[in-house]
């Protein structure tokens, strides 16, 4: 909309010549600056002037001129606030002006019947300014052809045919009707230099259109270096036109460079806005753009042009991925000196950029910042957007919710998004009665069938994730009502989620859905969400276990990025680890570590991955087990001393017995918890009792050990019972036999105490070693009365226990009475 801003204000200089011809000198005095090219010096002598005392007829006249000024310096909400005196109800003049300052605010819709109204006077001074206006008002609003019509209505008037028909002929190129562009031109006879030189623009966009791009860069050129008489919007056009041009010949970097030299020798232009953004659509045509030029100006004082480049070069490190970059960018933007509605879209681009980076309170207030800059209402329609979104996004309902609500009463364009999204947000929060008010509304707006329908079925889901009792029987509406909606599949894929997870589940029905979904032409979240149910309808019905297998490896293959992915792997580990298929089992738990590496799973994943390599009989299993348990302790997380203990096992079965207690010291050394500890000193005890084997001395040390493990009164039965067994095999390997058959004893004294949890694992252990001890010794009595005890456990083992005590009755006849 750059040229049809220029074309309005255009008119300014052309109605000037309607001053009365009856002003007073003060009132003349006051003006005079207006027309020297100093609006902002007659705005504040004016607005002095009308605060006197005058006349009505003299009050008038200096708020007429006020009102020009006002628009000339680009004031135009001032103008309004002035226009909006009762005194100047019904005035034409004030008509116009009104006009002016709301085609200023790009308001066009709303000056479009001003400039309307006044055309109906032919007699009026301003008649041939309301027509033109009018069309101006028309090709703003992208209703070109109507447009040309207005502005054929002014062929033949001396005053504005030249304007009409330079502003007709850029409506065709724009409409890239060469044919009738060139005629227009041809047919024109422009006396003024300002006029001349936009006919030679416009000659040069013309050759544009043509695909004659280098005859156009030649006519640009020309206008550039002789650029006298020429108006500044003409001179811009020229500078746009030699962009273009170069990016018909694919030298988009060339045509940078003169945007670069002009906006580097002119830093406060008033069109900087839309030369930064003219240079950022060559940059994004660009392979790899320079950014030394943008640097350059960030680090240079100059304003407004600081500030933009702030912007745009922001821009750039965010498509290039350096967003951290980009983030201290945005930063020094919102703290700029510079406070102008012409950065307000830079503060709406900083607020979306730290939206996608879940930054919902930071992209609030920057929205909130964007408010105060004043925006353009299109702009600020953009905004209250966006605002309702971020809340959303954040979970904010109540607030998103009413946003969008007073969006979609607005007249913004985006009147039936909000109201479906309003009608989510409800949903969201459980308020049927909003949703349902707000779904009508916009089946009265006529909201198409597909949002319609996506609101009903969200309705249904919704039920259905809160376990509502309704959730069956919406879904089956839905599918009843919008039969031809391709989330047909969704809703049925609804159902079965439903049947699945009913008490008891109804697994034959959860199948039949999900066929019913599969024949529907399945969107790709239904097929995603089938593919993953189907998995824990087949694994939770005690199906086939490879049946299940095969199910979660096709949905990784097909949904490698679904957010169940991680979920199926796990299960399809599982399933490889409980079938002893060590090798697969590790190969899906290493990729959840990998594509997890900052998350507590990837330590659990990782743990597993190497409980497998341990468990596998590949030739250097233990060796990358060793080196994924080393992994775990990296991560210092909860399981790293457990890993640690894991490492030691594997080592002793390497054989590499020091290197296994080195580890098991740096636990008992660590803050690791008592479970842990345990473990270590157990597993430390253990390597003295192997190596005992080989050095008698070693079993002492062995002993010791397990008396530390066993003197805690406060341990778990099942280590102190564990700790005391082995301490009785060590004396036992001494040839100390009364000392083992007292240790193991000892066991089943302590499973004795009526306070104790049982642990039978041990006591059955303890007690057998126990009798064979005194069988050895012939002590048959004593034995049997073990066996006995044993038996009377009622555990596992009791079999066991009455059998050896009949036989030993039957061979030693130890019956009694």
């Amino acid at each position: 909309m750059r040229l049809t801003k220029i074309g309005v204000s255009c008119l300014l200089g052309i109605v000037a010549q309607f001053a009365r011809g009856d002003m007073s000198a003060k009132i003349a005095e006051a003006s005079a600056p207006l027309t020297e090219g100093v609006p902002e010096v007659a705005v504040s002598r004016l607005q002095a002037l009308l605060n006197k005392d005058l006349p009505e007829t003299e009050w008038h006249v200096v708020a007429e001129k006020l009102a020009e000024a006002q628009v000339t310096a680009r004031e135009p909400e001032n103008t309004l606030v002035l226009l909006a005196d009762p005194r100047l109800r019904g005035l034409p003049w004030a008509k116009f002006w009104r006009a002016q300052a709301l085609a200023a605010l790009n308001r066009w819709a709303d000056a479009l019947p001003l400039y309307e109204e006044l055309t109906k006077d032919r007699g009026s001074l301003f008649h041939g300014a309301a027509i033109f206006g009018t069309a101006e008002m028309l090709r703003a609003l992208g209703k070109r052809q109507q447009a040309l019509s207005k502005l054929n209505l002014l062929f033949q008037d001396k005053e504005w045919s030249t304007r009409a028909r330079l502003r007709a002929a850029e409506l065709s190129i724009e409409m890239a009707d060469a044919p009738n562009a060139e005629r227009l031109l041809a047919e024109m006879r422009p006396t003024l230099v300002a006029e001349r030189k936009e006919r030679r623009v416009l000659r040069g966009r013309l050759e544009l259109i043509l695909q004659r791009p280098e005859r156009a860069i030649g006519m640009f050129q020309a206008l550039l270096k002789r650029p006298e008489g020429a108006a500044h919007a003409t001179l811009i056009a020229a500078l746009f036109g030699i962009a273009d041009a170069h990016v018909q010949l694919k030298t988009p970097e060339a045509g940078d460079d003169v945007l670069e030299r002009f906006i580097d020798r002119h830093p406060a232009d008033l069109d900087l806005p839309f030369l930064f953004e003219k240079l950022d659509s060559l940059y994004r045509a660009e392979h790899k753009p320079s950014r030394n030029e943008l640097e350059k100006w960030v680090r240079r004082p100059e304003q407004p042009r600081r500030t933009f480049a702030r912007w745009y070069l922001a821009r750039l490190e965010v498509r290039a991925g350096r967003r951290e970059r980009a983030r201290q960018l945005f930063s020094d933007l919102r703290r700029t000196s510079t406070k102008s509605p012409a950065i307000a879209q830079a503060f709406l681009e900083v607020a979306q950029f730290e939206m996608n980076e879940r930054h919902f309170d930071e992209a609030i207030a920057i929205l909130d910042d964007a408010r105060l800059l004043h925006p353009d209402p299109t702009l600020l329609a953009r905004i209250n957007f966006l605002s309702a979104n971020v809340n959303y996004l954040a979970k904010r309902y109540d607030a998103a919710s009413a946003a969008f609500e007073q969006i979609a009463h607005s007249n913004s364009p985006w009147t039936k998004v909000a109201l479906f999204n309003a009608s989510s947000g409800w949903l969201q929060l459980g308020n049927h009665a909003r949703f349902l008010a707000d779904y009508r509304e916009l089946e009265k707006q006529g909201g198409d069938e597909d949002a319609r329908a996506n609101l009903r079925l969200e309705e249904a889901l919704m039920q259905a994730a809160k376990g509502d009792k309704t959730a069956a029987a919406s879904l089956q509406q839905f599918i009843q009502d919008f039969p031809k909606n391709p989330r047909v599949s969704e809703a049925w894929v609804g159902l079965a989620e439903l049947a699945f997870h009913s008490s008891p589940p109804r697994f034959d029905e959860a199948r039949k859905n999900l066929a019913r979904a599969a024949e529907s032409r399945p969107t790709a979240a239904a097929a995603e969400r089938a593919d993953y149910l189907s998995i824990w309808v087949e694994a939770s019905s005690r199906g086939n276990e490879t049946k299940v297998i095969d199910l979660a490896k096709r949905f990784l293959e097909q949904h490698a990025l679904s957010p169940f992915a991680w979920e199926v792997r796990t299960k399809l580990a599982e399933l490889y680890y409980r079938r002893q298929d060590f090798a697969n089992a590790e190969t899906q738990f290493e990729i959840i570590a990998r594509q997890n590496p900052d998350d507590s799973l990837a330590e659990k994943a990782l743990f597993f991955a190497a409980e497998s390599a341990m468990s596998s009989m590949g030739e250097h299993s233990l060796d990358q087990a060793i080196v994924l348990f080393d992994q775990v302790a990296q991560k210092n997380g909860a399981l790293r001393w457990a890993a640690r203990n894991e490492q030691a096992v594997i080592e002793r079965k390497l054989g590499k017995s020091k290197d296994a207690l080195a580890l098991y010291d740096e636990v008992l050394k660590s803050d690791a918890a008592l479970s842990d500890k345990r473990e270590a000193l157990c597993g430390k005890g253990d390597i003295f009792f192997e190596a005992g084997a080989v050095d008698q001395s070693s079993y002492q040390r062995a002993i010791e050990t397990y008396d530390q493990l066993a003197s805690d009164k406060n341990e778990s039965i099942d280590w102190r019972n564990q700790a005391l067994f082995k301490k009785g095999l060590c004396l036992e390997r001494k040839n100390d036999r009364a000392g083992a058959l007292a240790t193991f004893y000892g066991i089943l004294e302590d499973e004795g105490h009526p306070d104790q949890r049982r642990e039978l694992f041990w006591y059955y252990k303890a007690g057998f070693n126990a009798a064979r001890l005194l069988e050895e010794d012939s002590k048959w009595e004593s034995a049997a009365a073990l066996y006995d005890k044993l038996a009377s456990a009622g555990g596992s083992r009791s079999e066991e226990a009455k059998a050896r005590l009949n036989s030993l009755r039957l061979e030693h006849f130890l019956w009694t009475d």
